[in-house]
């Protein structure tokens, strides 16, 4: 495990630990016709593990390709966590991550952090039920043995000839997946994933489910609640993605975002002696490092491959996500890194996330409007006006660039219309945020009508963990339903 990704991470999976998907019986609407999901039942038994101790571990057997039920199947793992008050125990919380994640490795970190005593009624009043998405974790994962990005590929190509080499590295490590997980890899989208919790809620013989969705798992909710109109009693978003626009304006808002929250950071280390490289033009010294890395990689220790300034670049914006936790870390993986050790930007992934379990259900998700290096190279450059730090290297930006080539179709699901039948929604943004902009909060609020957004003041990627503001709104919306007024803007 890199030491970036402990940092980043284990305050990551406190915020995700309290987002979840709440389930509380109630007459559902039926739903929209969708392809017939053989029934099947949750195994439930005692987990072994010590963290886990008085919680139960399931497993659940769901259609491959729910378009052809009998062709083959595979396993989702559960976790579930009882209510602390089973007295007035009041539905099932279920905790999703959605892509890349495995939501049971949350679970487990979010028990030893001691998620329990900040969570309120999430924990008290209903069970807590974990299951890592299809391709995930402790489900059917994926597994592919070509590295997704070697020595010699890059993501922002030069010339055409480094163009055909990522796509032929692409379409390389796509065959590979492919020959190793078979027709998986193809069902890992937004919409496979959103019948497997259908398939869930049906197992856990719940009517309705109410959702808690950071990140990606705001995409996945909106998918559940299009697919299945009347199951969802609630709806928390946190951090909302905004998909109605085209994949390429996608990546130019995203890396404006990213690009002003590294000038909030950059602007933090002038006043703030906690940044390791207070005292000195942190920009400065940020650019400085990024040059000496493309023309020179810098090593890691353990004999990985060296680190160029684009890598540098790339895993930064995760850096930017958590102010009071990443930023420090930030400043001393650059002041680090200067001293010939980038360990600390290395891509490792830690326990709850594997970035092949990320790049391929993107591939999958977002559609492909680059195709040429004439239009890569015009939207490399655009990227490079309106980023001059990072240059453009966002998640959104590797989900386009990494899909080059790819022998799979895309298949998107449609965005931007009224959800008929999801509840109205709390939707939760930040002021500031690296991953996503304060407007795609608005973007998706619109999409489900009756819905608010409640503003957090600040930085940081999940609010339940980091507001008491955020924590009220959220669990009285969970238990009552009442959503805050309009235009509401937490300060804590």
């Amino acid at each position: 495990m890199s030491r970036r990704h402990t940092y980043v991470r284990r305050a990551f999976i406190a915020a995700v630990a309290a987002t979840a998907t709440l389930a509380t019986p109630a007459v559902a609407a039926p739903a929209r016709t969708q392809p017939t999901t053989p029934a099947s039942r949750i195994s439930w038994s005692a987990c072994p593990d010590a963290e886990f101790e008085g919680m139960q571990c399931g497993t659940l057997r769901v259609p491959v390709d729910f378009t052809h039920p009998h062709a083959g199947r595979l396993t989702l793992a559960l976790v579930r966590r009882p209510a602390d008050d089973q007295a007035h125990r009041q539905g099932t919380l279920l905790l999703n991550d959605g892509a890349g994640g495995s939501s049971i490795e949350q679970l487990r970190l979010a028990m030893q952090i001691g998620f329990p005593s900040f969570a309120g009624v999430m924990s008290r009043n209903f069970d807590l039920v974990a299951v890592d998405p299809r391709g995930v974790g402790h489900s059917t994962p994926i597994r592919c043995t070509t590295p997704l990005k070697p020595a010699g590929v890059s993501h922002f190509p030069h010339s055409q000839a480094q163009f055909d080499r990522l796509v032929a590295h692409n379409r390389a490590f796509a065959e590979d997946c492919l020959r190793r997980n078979g027709p998986l890899v193809a069902h890992v989208d937004l919409a496979s994933t959103a019948r497997d919790f259908e398939a869930v809620r049906t197992g856990l013989g719940e009517k309705q489910l109410n959702w808690y969705g950071i990140h990606y798992s705001t995409l996945l909710g909106r998918t559940y609640a299009d697919l299945y109109p009347g199951r969802l009693r609630t709806m928390v978003l946190d951090t909302a993605l905004d998909d109605t626009t085209t994949p390429a304006e996608r990546i130019r808002r995203e890396a404006t975002t990213a690009e002003e929250a590294f000038r909030r950071f950059t602007t933090w280390c002038a006043t703030s002696t906690d940044c390791a490289l207070h005292g000195k033009d942190a920009a400065a010294e940020y650019d400085a490092l990024v040059a000496r890395a493309d023309r020179s990689p810098i090593p890691v220790t353990g004999g990985g491959r060296p680190l160029t300034g684009e890598d540098i670049r790339s895993a930064t914006q995760d850096y930017l996500t958590l102010s009071g936790v990443t930023w420090p870390a930030l400043a001393r993986a650059v002041v680090k890194a200067q001293a010939d050790d980038a360990t600390d930007f290395t891509y490792e992934p830690d326990d709850t996330l594997d970035p092949v379990q990320v790049q391929v259900p993107a591939c999958l998700d977002t559609a492909r409007p680059v195709t040429t290096f004439d239009q890569l190279t015009r939207l490399r450059k655009d990227l490079a006006r309106i980023s001059p730090h990072l240059g453009g290297a966002v998640r959104s930006w590797t989900a386009l660039t990494g899909c080059l080539g790819w022998p799979v179709p895309a298949r998107p699901v449609a965005a931007g219309a009224p959800v008929h039948g999801a509840p109205p929604t709390l939707v939760l943004q930040s002021t500031h945020q690296a991953l996503a902009p304060h407007s795609a909060g608005f973007a998706m609020a619109a999409q489900l009508p009756g819905s608010v957004v409640l503003s957090r003041e600040g930085d940081d990627y999940s609010m339940f963990l980091l507001s008491q503001c955020v924590r009220d709104a959220t669990n009285r919306y969970l238990t009552t339903r009442a959503l805050p007024a309009p235009d509401t803007t937490c300060t804590d």
